[in-house]
């Protein structure tokens, strides 16, 4: 299991305290998922690195949160899951009070696994 990285601890703890809360819950469902990924900030906000590659990232814009799952392909084939949820390509925009079902994250960061594992 990798360590916390501090970069992402100080990206976090510019956040208000409800976003915070939210993406550090959403940290702790990606890591228990994929413990042998890295965290580092990547592209400004904080993302998950499997397999050298990008996996997944998060962050919080001024009214809203968000994953980026970084493929179009995983929310076509999670559309249904998503229904509720503003999509956008590779990203899911939410509500610091009616955060992504820990589930949900959980379906959506093996898919991006399993597409890594598949392109090599």
């Amino acid at each position: 299991m990798t360590t916390p990285s501090r970069e992402v601890d100080q990206f976090l703890a510019g956040l208000s305290e409800s976003d915070r809360n939210v993406l550090q819950e959403l940290r702790q469902t990606i890591r228990a998922v994929t413990p042998e990924a890295s965290e580092r900030i990547g592209y400004g906000v904080p993302a998950f690195y499997y397999k050298g590659k990008p996996l997944v990232s998060y962050g919080a814009g001024k009214s809203h949160c968000a994953l980026y799952v970084q493929s179009p392909a995983v929310i076509d084939a999670h559309r249904d899951d998503l229904e509720g949820f503003d999509t956008a390509k590779g990203t899911i925009r939410f509500q610091s009070d009616r955060p992504l079902p820990a589930e949900l994250v959980e379906k959506l960061v093996r898919a991006r696994m399993e597409e890594t594992d598949a392109a090599g």
